[in-house]
């Protein structure tokens, strides 16, 4: 029966050691039902059948699962005694119980006699812990185990039944006709012939022969005559494409030119390197034939609008993640190529991929990564495999590096096989050495060679120079420079079409802008670009250096040389400093990485730089039909950033894209069509040329929209627009060198609105009839007599002394070698021999302030000579 004890002590188990007794003998004992003090023993107490215990004074309460218990005989004399004086019997059987051990207490009374000792408690909790974790421990492992016997006699048994039932299913004699078929088959195929060393080197030669002719067919177009021009058949057929690509190839025996074996040995060293680093002759050559098929494909695409051969500065562009949009430039007469290169590269892939199964020598170069010392034959084909690897890599790089360098073995083995390098054209240095060798030869580029007399004292000098000149300018003028906002804008291709030779209208195209050069500061630029060069005009604009001072192997800044630069000094700083923050703004409708301007614009000292995919993003972005962002949305992200300027000054750069190309028939309602009286023009250049005028005339109204609403601001604000190349559609006028100039030369204008005191202001024709885009903000700070910087006070003497400096492409023999054509103020050529020794002077100032500030050693930033003195 139940037994409840007020004490929860009085039938606690008492803690004295007893001496150790041998059990000899002894008798069952009834153990009573009543509450005799036996019923509390541990040993009557069941922690696992039915039993309730209560703790904290709560009474224990326990069912008996013993009838009787064993006492053994020991002396009386040994057996404790208790405090309360129990009975003989009650010792004997306490002592029993704890000989026996027949019932460990449970927990809960365990921890409930612990009460009073917390450190006993704690050991308790730690060992019972233990004990649990050892037992789970050791329940998963047995799980495990069996587990895992279990699956193995499992797969086993299914390996035995699928043996069991292969070897039946072989055992049918229809079955054994086809497996002997396969086992000679198998042991032709492991006999297969291992293709000589000789029919790779067939293959290389012609793959790599075929990738020349390519490249080269891409740099020639169809030639057009007149009707009225009498060309023989012959004449025809040697100027024709296949006519210019034969004569490259035949000019090796003809005329002692080995332009195609340079190339061939350009782009064969890139085979070998692929083949070498891969050991893997067919999949190199996979690799090999489709990226200089794409290679060749986008180097034809750029030729035909940009007369460009595709440069290493273009992969920039690739780098960057904008070769997706880079597509959506091809045009539509070109998709043909496209998807024709395409399928070619698809059926040369199955065939290496055919060639590569039956070759039985799978390593080019026998070698064993796992056993490369187990025998002579791996360790020298290992060792062998691993130096032709580092081999054709350091000839690859050598040869490469050293290409543009006179005196290196590269550009003495070029020169020695008729290479003539011509970096200023790089499509006419193309067209005759080869786009292969063009492009190596730029990989390295040297932004300048050092100016002889550079030094820190020369530059002190210089410095002194023109701050005194540009305090003598300051004396005379009234404005400060940032004292209004000043607008640079770039007008994506925009041009006068009507300039241009041949080309003409019924309606004018920009009237409004024509008109407005008539009241205002305004004239022609002198492009380096023709069809292109965005950024190199955008360059020179900002930072006031010229093209015509780097060496001619560099040829984008924005990709060759800013990368590069810690610290690049631009206009929009003058107004940063004015502010004592950045107060200069950035805008472009279009992809941020585009020319690395995303980078280079926060190394300019940009606040934010908006475009289609910037965060925030261009709020504006209108379109017109199927263009670009037009011009109006783009000058509506201007009037919202100056309704934000809380009427204070700034610098904002705007890049327009409405009028890029291509121009393909997108305009509804162009009423230029009709509208065109042009002659001589193919059908595919008359609506190019009848798509971008619509293009210009929208631009024309958006531009006198824009400086309508910058009248109505009460601040002053001054706009430098300008065109920065024309576009590369006129082909029937580029044929003739007389017209080289003219499709070198766009439009420009510097405007003040009304709130301006240099408001209606314009310069004397001989100060703004030609002038380049460095020359630009020199020109700003006159028209707004403004005051100068000691650099400003540079290319204003120099803009005097030379309105126009330009490096372009030409192959006139008035234009010298092309690399650097110079104009006087009504446009007509100069020759630096002919210059005054003064211009002369002033040249070779502006060429050690340009090396000190993009190549040297930055002596003139520590004399404030970008700072008003």
């Amino acid at each position: 029966m139940p037994i409840f004890s007020p004490d929860r002590h009085a039938c606690a188990p008492s803690y004295v050691k007893l001496t150790k007794q041998p059990i000899t003998g002894g008798t069952y004992r009834p153990l009573a039902n009543d509450e005799d003090s036996n019923a509390c023993a541990p040993s009557a107490l069941s922690g696992h059948h039915g039993s309730k215990l209560y703790t904290q004074k709560s009474a224990i309460h326990a069912i008996s699962d013993n009838a009787s218990v064993f006492i053994p005989k020991v002396d009386a004399p040994h057996l404790p005694k208790t405090t309360d004086d129990k009975s003989i019997d009650e010792a004997i059987n306490e002592a029993a119980n704890d000989s026996t051990h027949s019932v460990p207490p449970s927990t809960e009374i365990q921890l409930a006699q612990a009460n009073e000792h917390p450190l006993m408690q704690a050991i308790e909790v730690c060992k019972q812990s233990v004990h649990t974790t050892a037992k789970a421990l050791s329940t998963a492992g047995h799980a495990v185990a069996k587990a895992a016997k279990t699956t193995g006699h499992a797969i086993h048994t299914a390996a035995t039944a699928a043996k069991t039932a292969w070897q039946t299913f072989t055992n049918f004699k229809a079955i054994q006709p086809i497996i002997k078929f396969f086992q000679k088959a198998h042991g032709l195929w492991k006999k297969r012939m291992r293709f000589s060393y000789a029919f790779y080197t067939i293959v290389f030669t012609l793959l790599t022969s075929a990738e020349v002719i390519f490249l080269q067919w891409g740099m020639y177009t169809e030639p057009t005559y007149d009707k009225s021009d009498e060309v023989d058949q012959t004449t025809k057929i040697l100027n024709s494409v296949a006519g210019q690509v034969t004569k490259f190839v035949s000019q090796i025996w003809l005329e002692q030119k080995y332009q195609f074996l340079l190339n061939f040995i350009g782009i064969g060293l890139i085979y070998l390197a692929l083949v070498f680093v891969l050991n893997r002759f067919w999949i190199a050559t996979v690799i090999f034939g489709a990226a200089m098929t794409a290679y060749g494909v986008a180097n034809s695409i750029k030729t035909g609008l940009r007369n460009e051969p595709i440069l290493p500065s273009d992969l920039s562009f690739v780098s960057n993640g904008n070769g997706g949009n880079l597509l959506s430039f091809i045009p539509k007469d070109q998709q043909a190529l496209v998807n024709g290169a395409i399928t070619v590269l698809i059926w040369f892939s199955c065939a290496c991929l055919l060639l590569f199964v039956l070759d039985g020598r799978r390593c080019f170069i026998h070698c064993s990564w796992k056993h490369p010392s187990s025998n002579a034959k791996n360790i020298i084909g290992t060792s062998s495999r691993a130096l032709a690897a580092i081999l054709s890599i350091v000839l690859l790089v050598s040869y490469t590096w050293n290409l543009n360098i006179p005196g290196a073995w590269s550009y003495t083995l070029a020169t020695n096989l008729g290479y003539k390098p011509v970096p200023w054209n790089t499509y006419e240095d193309a067209q005759s050495n080869g786009p292969a060798t063009t492009f190596q030869s730029l990989v390295r580029v040297k932004a300048m060679d050092k100016p002889s007399g550079y030094s820190k004292k020369t530059m002190e000098e210089i410095a002194a120079r023109y701050t005194k000149e540009a305090n003598k300018i300051n004396t005379s003028r009234a404005n400060i420079l940032t004292d209004s906002t000043v607008i640079l804008i770039l007008s994506e291709s925009f041009s006068d079409p009507l300039r241009v030779p041949g080309i003409s209208f019924d309606i004018d195209p920009i009237p409004n802008i024509r008109a407005l050069k008539d009241v205002t500061t305004s004239g022609l630029m002198l492009s380096p670009g023709y069809g292109g060069g965005t950024a190199n005009i955008e360059y020179q604009s900002l930072t006031g250096m010229n093209l015509a001072n780097f060496n001619d192997q560099l040829i984008s800044p924005y990709q060759q040389l800013v990368p590069s630069q810690k610290n690049v000094y631009t206009f929009n700083q003058i107004w940063n400093d004015a502010c004592q923050s950045q107060c200069s703004y950035a805008f472009h409708p279009y992809l941020k990485n585009f020319y690395l301007r995303d980078s280079n614009y926060k190394k300019f000292g940009f606040k934010y730089f908006r475009t289609i995919d910037s965060e925030p993003a261009l709020k504006y972005q209108d379109h017109i039909d199927d263009g670009y962002v037009s011009d109006a949305a783009a000058y509506q992200n201007v009037i919202d950033r100056l309704n934000q300027s809380s009427g204070k000054s700034q610098f904002i750069q705007l890049v327009t894209m409405q009028n890029h190309l291509p121009y393909g028939d997108y305009y509804t309602n162009n009423e230029f069509k009709e509208a065109d009286t042009s002659t001589g023009l193919d059908e595919n250049e008359k609506v190019q040329i009848d798509t971008y005028t619509k293009g210009i005339s929208y631009t024309d109204q958006a531009t006198a929209s824009f400086l309508d609403q910058l009248n109505m601001i009460e601040q002053p604000i001054t706009v430098i627009f300008y065109g920065d190349h024309l576009p590369g559609i006129y082909s029937s006028a580029a044929k003739y060198k007389e017209n080289q100039l003219t499709l070198h030369e766009s439009d420009y204008f510097i405007w003040s609105n009304s709130s301006s005191s240099s408001a209606g202001s314009k310069l004397s024709p001989e100060e703004s009839n030609y002038s380049s885009s460095n020359f630009f903000m020199a020109s700003t700070a006159k028209h707004m007599d403004a005051k100068v910087t000691p650099f400003l006070a540079l290319l204003t003497e120099v803009h005097q002394s030379v309105p126009a400096i330009g490096r372009f492409a030409s192959t006139d023999a008035d234009w010298g070698t092309g690399s650097t054509s110079y104009l006087d103020s009504s446009g007509q050529l100069m020759k630096k021999k002919n210059l005054s020794s003064e211009a002369k002077q002033l040249l070779e100032d502006y060429r050690l302030v340009q090396y000190d500030q993009t190549a040297g050693k930055g002596y003139l930033s520590e004399n404030w000579f970008n700072r008003v003195p």
